[in-house]
């Protein structure tokens, strides 16, 4: 299958043409997304540009694993859940703090556990409540 760039015009259907994009072999409407997008100030288009990439970032010591706390965001390497350190963070602790408690922690491990977390506002606050329910 032909890759169909954003604005291509292929001379067939315009605006279906601009308005659509091969995603995986497959095709997607962008016209919704893409209007919404543009009309973004530019602020929020750059916020928008970060949490993409964020997103689509490779998170290289943390992981999700089913059956292992839950399935949570956690350290490699250990069973330490990324909102639990989230929370210690938002207490007060310091890094210096968690890797003398968290002696498996490595500081790297805690820049990309605020990197994450950062990243996942949502997520990390949802566990945080429903764990703080139990």
């Amino acid at each position: 299958m032909a890759r169909l760039a954003i604005g291509e015009d292929t001379g067939k259907d315009e605006a279906t043409d601009r308005d659509r994009m091969d995603v995986a072999g497959g095709r997607h409407d962008v016209s919704k997304t893409g209007k919404q997008l543009l009309a973004l100030t530019p602020g929020e288009k750059a916020q928008a540009l970060r949490v993409l990439v964020l997103d689509l970032a490779a998170w290289p010591s943390i992981e999700k694993t089913p059956g292992v706390v839950g399935g949570e965001a956690r350290i490699v390497r250990t069973r330490i859940p990324v909102w639990v350190l989230d929370g210690y963070r938002r207490a007060g602790w310091s890094e210096a703090q968690l890797l003398e408690n968290y002696p498996t922690l490595r500081a790297a491990d805690l820049v990309n556990a605020w990197a994450y977390a950062d990243a996942h506002p949502d997520e990390i606050e949802r566990s945080q409540r429903e764990n703080a329910a139990q």
